[in-house]
């Protein structure tokens, strides 16, 4: 065990913490759960960038961290349908995405292909994670917005989401090119 796999290990034990946070469903907990949040996505970042410049890249990790980044997301956008944050049909096709990719990812491993996250999918992480912290505690800004930020963040995010879905995809000689 090395400190990036701790870390990626660390995000899946807050994913708990931050959904009874966000099921609380009061403005005092929203912010406990948008900084517990807000720890698990930098455990992201961090953990990549340790693995990389400590040379502790593992299978573990390999395998590991992509999971624990969509356990964290799946986990927020069903919980924001349960509380009527957002639409279930936002969460249905991000979270379909996300098991094509997985599934392309696990196809192509079988050939010995590693696909590395794309731009495009690096940017559909960043805007997950700032369309799920605008959902995570509306009440500390939505008073002073006339409209649902938070949502129509969550509209991009999807739109980026299914595009960088198409990218995998055509990349990989999946789509006719």
């Amino acid at each position: 065990m090395n400190l990036p796999n701790a870390l990626t290990i660390s995000r899946i034990l807050l994913i708990p913490v931050f959904i009874i946070a966000l099921l609380v469903d009061t403005p005092r907990y929203d912010l406990i759960a948008l900084g517990v949040f807000l720890i698990a996505s930098f455990t992201d970042t961090l953990d990549g960038y340790l693995a990389r410049k400590l040379k502790q890249i593992t299978k573990l990790g390999i395998i590991l961290d992509p999971l624990a980044d969509k356990i964290l997301i799946t986990a927020a956008m069903i919980t924001f349908v349960e509380l009527g944050r957002m639409s279930g049909w936002i969460a249905i096709v991000i979270i379909a995405r996300e098991f094509a990719v997985t599934g392309l990812r696990a196809v192509k491993a079988e050939d010995g292909v590693i696909i590395a996250a794309s731009n495009l999918g690096k940017l559909k992480t960043v805007t997950q994670i700032i369309a799920c912290m605008l959902l995570i505690a509306p009440s500390l800004y939505q008073p002073y917005i006339a409209f649902p930020i938070g949502i129509w963040a969550m509209y991009l995010a999807v739109v980026i989401t299914v595009l960088s879905g198409i990218e995998y995809f055509y990349k990989f000689n999946i789509i006719d090119k």
